[in-house]
């Protein structure tokens, strides 16, 4: 406390106490007078009062010994607390605090005080913190002239000002010329399609809901799929039907009846013919426009739960463990893979149709090669069934595959090589995975506990967007022939479509000596 308020205190004979959580400042009479003005009220001050009275009165740490003496001439002694320098009377329970008294609270507490090592305030030009709050609370001018906020550039920067070009003058031109590459090259970058894939916005909100009534909640089924001309087929119960994208025209294509069930299907490659793996091992296929089974194929001894086209290939997986290749133009069985202890769950071949990735219920993933009866790789990572299988149409070999319930991993390998890339925990069952024909991105479906859609950046595997909406486990999954659409399957029996990846890239000509310009 300066010298000048210790003599003004002095003369007038009065003690200062400053309370924080008091509704108004009191002034109360000294020790000598105590007794003859028991009974006067306390006088009160308004908020103009209150700002005289701190712009007059300062505590400071630095001389709460005078403060202390001062006291004890001419007040009792108290008993102070420990680091507490100031008197003050403690929150009452119930009892709100008024904006001045939160503010001769922080008052005293930033006097007393002391400065950390390390502390990041500096008083400079004798601008403390109080006169801060003072200037924001209560709109008062800082009583130092020589800083004034709006004369300072703190929120615009003027390029002609000489400090900037005394900094400029000071850096080392490599390190500039660095500088400025980097803003070119940021500039590039964002009109690049890559930023603006990664900058999307994708709709949380399925832009089409189909009832899918009696569509099996089975995690070892396989029951839409999408064909190349823009076709689905949805498999319910023992019915098949079809939705045209084109009209949004719904066909019942065949009815199995009370013989049999729909336990898998899935298009061929001209999407003109349509392979069905049923409850009792067979496998019916279907001409599209004809509307009119071609022939049945026999081999299974139990349902046929998973299916996988190759050319002219068809490739069947089952629950007797075994994995079958038919030629249906030839009406023979081609080849056959046995190795896994349990039902095949997921079958998948690469984008070259030259390995064969299955999936099963024992846990394991093998990769299979066309005459070959011993897998090329076994993976026996995952800690449950091994449905969703995924081969990248972006790297040669890219294999990534997903585990059940007690599994909830993704995994990734490389099938040249048969080692492990990388992997990633979800915390929830994973039903299917599919990669975009676009982007290198990837979408996973999951079961327990979150029933999630998850789009996926590859290598970073970060998020791109999580889509909500099925009630059940989102145990189907199928994707348009542009690659821009993804349909959902779930055993809450409904279908939902998803804006999920961008448009493909159009590939622009290479002007070279064999092609000069585009042909017309």
């Amino acid at each position: 406390m300066s010298t000048n308020t210790i003599k003004m205190l002095q003369q007038r004979n009065m003690d200062v106490e400053v309370s924080c959580f008091e509704d108004k400042l009191q002034i109360s009479p000294s020790k000598q007078n105590k007794e003859n003005s028991h009974h006067i009220k306390a006088k009160t001050c308004d908020m103009s009062d209150l700002i005289k009275m701190l712009n007059k009165v300062e505590i400071q740490s630095t001389q709460q010994g005078d403060q202390i003496e001062i006291e004890q001439d001419s007040t009792p002694k108290k008993q102070v607390q420990q680091g507490k320098t100031c008197r003050y009377i403690p929150l009452r329970s119930g009892q709100k605090q008024t904006l001045i008294e939160e503010f001769q609270y922080r008052e005293i507490e930033d006097e007393n005080q002391e400065p950390q090592k390390g502390s990041d305030y500096k008083d400079q030009g004798n601008v403390s913190l109080k006169d801060i709050y003072r200037m924001h609370v209560f709109g008062q001018p800082l009583q130092n002239e020589e800083l004034h906020w709006e004369q300072k550039n703190i929120f615009r920067f003027n390029d002609n000002t000489p400090q900037k070009r005394n900094i400029l003058q000071d850096i080392n031109p490599s390190v500039l010329e660095t500088y400025n590459n980097l803003i070119e090259y940021r500039e590039q970058f964002q009109n690049s399609l890559d930023y603006q894939y990664s900058q999307r916005k994708i709709n949380k909100v399925p832009f089409k809901v189909l009832d899918a009534p009696q569509l099996q909640d089975d995690f070892y089924l396989n029951l839409i799929d999408w064909s190349s001309q823009n076709v689905l087929s949805v498999a319910l119960s023992s019915c098949v039907y079809l939705w045209s994208a084109y009209n949004n025209r719904v066909t019942k294509f065949c009815d199995f009846g009370n013989n049999d069930v729909v336990c898998s299907l899935i298009w061929n490659p001209m999407g003109n013919q349509l392979a069905i793996g049923t409850g009792s091992g067979e496998i019916h296929i279907y001409d599209q426009e004809k509307m009119k089974r071609m022939q049945v194929i026999e081999g299974h001894s139990a349902r046929v739960g998973s299916l996988a086209w190759s050319g002219h290939t068809l490739c069947s997986g089952s629950k007797d463990r075994s994995i079958i290749l038919h030629d249906p133009r030839q009406k023979r069985q081609t080849g056959k893979f046995e190795g896994h202890k349990q039902e095949i769950c997921g079958l998948k071949w690469s984008p070259d149709e030259y390995q064969l990735a299955s999936g099963g219920n024992d846990n394991k993933l093998f990769v299979w090669r066309m005459g070959s009866q011993i897998p090329l790789a076994k993976f026996s990572q995952h800690q449950a069934a091994v449905k969703a299988i995924a081969w990248s149409p972006h790297r040669h070999g890219l294999l990534s595959s997903g585990g059940g319930t007690a599994d909830r991993t993704i995994r990734f390998f490389n099938t040249l090589t048969t080692e492990q890339l990388d992997w990633i925990d979800t915390g929830s069952q994973v039903c299917n995975l599919m990669f975009s024909k676009n982007v290198n991105e990837f979408v996973s479906t999951h079961g327990y506990s979150m029933n999630q859609i998850v789009c996926w950046k590859y290598p970073s595997l970060q998020k791109v967007t999580t889509l909500m909406g099925h009630t059940s486990r989102v145990l189907f999954l199928a994707m348009s022939p542009d690659g821009e659409t993804i349909v959902t399957g779930a055993g809450d029996e409904t279908l939902r479509f998803w804006n999920a990846f961008p448009k493909k890239e159009q590939a622009q000509p290479t002007n070279t000596i064999l092609l000069p310009q585009m042909i017309r």
